[in-house]
């Protein structure tokens, strides 16, 4: 099981670490950051974030059976007028852990602060064409593909394509309540 705890400059350095490359750095945060990542960088980052009405929530991804900082997300552009946020920077940082599910309930966690939380009503994300764990990962939440943008990001000699996805209020509560009755049996 994991937690999600508030980003602060303690986890700075974890979370530079698990940067290797310009193209991961891509993958990860978007045109957001310029590699090499640094702590001025992740100043910025943080600067206006983690307050209730911050348009950004950032999260460090904490193992509750360890208390090791595992990974980390963001739930930004939160628009409060409109109900809307977007999944952003999700990274699964120790590698120890993959392939365990930690993922799903790094989506599930924050959509849970996004709809049971902060009572939007949509929340977006993109993804690179390529990541199909996280298309997967994404589509189990109840994320529904609305269009792939083409050739989107320059990296090197090649563009990238990202999919746009999205989940609503109503398809989460569907998902919660399958969830919920799969725990009953």
């Amino acid at each position: 099981m994991i937690e999600l705890r508030f980003f602060n400059r303690s986890d700075f350095q974890q979370l530079i670490s698990w940067i290797e490359s310009p193209a991961f750095l891509m993958q990860w945060s978007g045109p957001g950051f310029r590699f090499p990542l640094n702590e001025q960088q992740l100043d910025d980052y943080v600067k206006e974030a983690n307050e209730y009405d911050s348009k950004a929530w950032i999260y460090t991804v904490v193992d509750e059976e360890t208390g090791n900082a595992i990974g980390h997300i963001s739930l930004g552009r939160i628009d409060r007028e409109n109900k809307s946020a977007r999944v952003g920077k999700v990274l699964l940082g120790d590698k120890s852990v993959r392939g365990r599910g930690i993922g799903q309930q790094m989506i599930t966690e924050i959509l849970k602060i996004a709809f049971d939380k902060l009572d939007l009503h949509r929340v977006s994300l993109g993804v690179f064409d390529f990541n199909t764990s996280a298309i997967t990962c994404y589509e189990k939440a109840g994320f529904k593909k609305e269009g792939l943008l083409r050739d989107v990001r320059k990296m090197g000699d090649e563009y990238w394509s990202l999919w746009e996805m999205s989940i609503l209020e109503n398809e989460w509560r569907e998902m919660k309540m399958e969830w919920d009755a799969r725990d009953q049996l």
